[in-house]
Formats: C-alpha cells, sequence, structure tokens
C-alpha cells in the first residue's frame, strides 16, 4: 500500500507513535511518506528512520497515497481537503482531548467535529475520546491504543552514577516526572506535592522536560526553596527511569501517556492523576490521585517512600499489567489491518 502519514508539531508522543510505526510499516513492504513540519522531523529523527519527508506545505503530494494517516484532530483539518478532492480513506487519530474554554476552545470543538464527520475512520487512544468522536458524528470510530518503545534496560552502576549525578544519596527516595512544561502537564502540583513534604528531606524530586512554564517553575522552586530539580530535555530515559524510585504523573488529561506506560515497564512504582484514559491504562498497578489533590498525593507519596513492601508489590503488578498492552508490532498490525479494510471497501 502507499500510505501517508500527517502530523503537525511534535516533539512528543504523537511523534514518537509515528517515528515507531512508520518504519515499520515500511520494513513489511509499504511505501510510506510522512508529512509534517520541520521541527517534527528533526525531534523524531524520521530522515535517520529511513523515511521519506515532504513539508505540510506539500500535502497535495499525499493524493497519490491509498490511505491518509492523520494524527490529531489538527492534521485532521489539513488532511481532509485532500481525501475530498481524491476521494481517499481518512484515518485520524485522536490523541488528545480539548480542554478548557475561550475561543480557541471553541474553534477548536468545531474543527474536530468537521474531522469527526469527515474522517473514514476515527481511532482513539482512550476510550473516553472514541466517545468524544462519536458524540459528535464520526462515521466509525474505535479504541486504537499507542505502544511505548522498549524502554532500554540500566545496570546497577547506571543507577549509581545517575543518582550521583542528581546529588541523590542511597537512603534518599528519588521521584521522577518527565512532561513537557506545559499547562497540561499540571506541573505545579508537583511543586505543591514538594512542599507538602518538606519535612522529608531524603524526598527528592526531579522533572525532565522542557516548555514554555520553565522560568514560572525555576521562580517557585527558588522562591519556596523547594528539593526539585529541572533537569531539562534528557537522553537516556532508561538510566533515569532505573535511578528513580517513583514516578509521578501530575497531568490535567492524558490518553495513554506514553511515560507511564515506560514507569511500569521498567518496574518503577506510580503515582498518577486520575484523568483521561489512566484508569483503564493502568488497572490496580499505579497509585490514582485526583488532580487537584495534592493532600492525597502527599499521603500517597509518604506511603510510598516508607513501605518497600507496597514499592515492591506495585513494581510486580505493573509489570504483569504491562504484559497485557500491545507491543509496537501489535499496533502496526491491526493499522495495516484497517488500513487494507478501507482499500478494498468500495
Amino acid at each position: 500500500m502507499k500510505i501517508a502519514q500527517v502530523l503537525t508539531a511534535s516533539v512528543g508522543g504523537i511523534g514518537r507513535h509515528v517515528a515507531s510505526i512508520a518504519p515499520r510499516m515500511q520494513a513489511r513492504g509499504h511505501e510510506v511518506r510522512v508529512f509534517c513540519p520541520a521541527v517534527t522531523a528533526e525531534a523524531q529523527g524520521f530522515a535517520d528512520l529511513g523515511l521519506q519527508v515532504y513539508p505540510l506545505s506539500r500535502l497535495e503530494r499525499a493524493g497519490g497515497a491509498e490511505v491518509l494517516h492523520a494524527h490529531g484532530y489538527k492534521a485532521g483539518g489539513l488532511a481532509l481537503p485532500v481525501t475530498v478532492v481524491t476521494r481517499t480513506p481518512l484515518v485520524v487519530t485522536w490523541h488528545n482531548a480539548v480542554l478548557g474554554s475561550g475561543r480557541s476552545a471553541t474553534v477548536a470543538r468545531l474543527l474536530q467535529r468537521l474531522v469527526a464527520h469527515g474522517a473514514t475512520l476515527t481511532l482513539g487512544a482512550s476510550s473516553d475520546l472514541v466517545a468524544e468522536a462519536q458524540r459528535l458524528g464520526a462515521r466509525s470510530a474505535r479504541l486504537a491504543p499507542v505502544a511505548p518503545p522498549p524502554v532500554p534496560r540500566a545496570d546497577p552502576q547506571d543507577r549509581a552514577a545517575t543518582r550521583t549525578e542528581l546529588g541523590v544519596g542511597a537512603g534518599d527516595t528519588l521521584v521522577l516526572t518527565v512532561a513537557r512544561l506545559a499547562p497540561q502537564k499540571n506541573l505545579g502540583l508537583v511543586l505543591d506535592i514538594a512542599a507538602g513534604v518538606r519535612d522529608r528531606p531524603d524526598l527528592r524530586f526531579a522533572i525532565v522536560g522542557e516548555g514554555p512554564e520553565r522560568a514560572a517553575l525555576e521562580r517557585r522552586i527558588a522562591d519556596d526553596d523547594l528539593a526539585v530539580r529541572l533537569l531539562g530535555q534528557r537522553d537516556g530515559l532508561g538510566a533515569l527511569l532505573a535511578a528513580a524510585d517513583v514516578a509521578l504523573l501530575t497531568s490535567t488529561w492524558e490518553a495513554r501517556a506514553l511515560v507511564a506506560q515506560e514507569a511500569l515497564l521498567a518496574g518503577l512504582p506510580l503515582i498518577s492523576t486520575r484523568v483521561g484514559g489512566m484508569a483503564e491504562l493502568v488497572g490496580d498497578a499505579a497509585v490514582l490521585v485526583d488532580p487537584g489533590d495534592a493532600a492525597g498525593a502527599v499521603r500517597a507519596l509518604r506511603r510510598l517512600a516508607d513501605d518497600p513492601a507496597e514499592r515492591a508489590r506495585l513494581r510486580e503488578a505493573g509489570l504483569l499489567r504491562a504484559a497485557t498492552w500491545p507491543d509496537e508490532d501489535a499496533v502496526v498490525d491491526d493499522l495495516l489491518t484497517a488500513y487494507a479494510a478501507l482499500v478494498q471497501r468500495p
């Protein structure tokens, strides 16, 4: 098949998803073209993966594809005119919800409705996204999980070296958050939790990622003298996961957070906000708290820090839960089956 993958600016999960599926489709003999901004192609290394990459301004070249797969409703809006003209089947994966109110949110919801009506098949990364697509008039919508890439295993020496680099002692508990420094990630909650355990100098926090809220976070960390380090964008996620004792996810919404999957795959106990598709993703293999409940998160963290047996239980439960998730090849199998059905449809 000739397949076009379309996505807008993404240095995070959506781009990583395309970087996972597109080379695998190409390796199976399909012709894959990726249409995206330069920042996305560079961040995800699409050229290094041997993919044909085109800017979104050349999207008319996707007209020769047998299937267009857009990732996100914005990408779906860009791809929709091409499919209207060429009558090419359009698959749109919804990775994110529209949050908040105001003019921009209203416009986004209108675009969602347009894309839901126009797509031949709508895939949702979580059940709430599928339900929203159906509510907005999607012709066909179903769940389509997004698999994380394998997490590199780190040896004990890597753990010790990383903890030393971060200034974390052998008896300290390192709490790791990996997130873009943006409003949806609700990183103020990380700082609220750090403030709530100020009496525990053995609890140390590290946040990996970059984004527009960095300056504000830096100011509050300095003003409140919090035991939180902003590490910026870092390679070697496997070593960081191995160095940590607890993973903390504080987002106001997530579909199927890759970092949560990576934490469980690495055997790292997870505390997460109970939002979006997180409950259906982790089940009872993580501690879930409400996104505004800093006190509840503090209690959960204190309990895990003081209870090695509970951390061990969550570690085993997380590994068992992760074993039930489809891997990258299974995700590609599912997508190619869906594409073939659309191509064969009269």
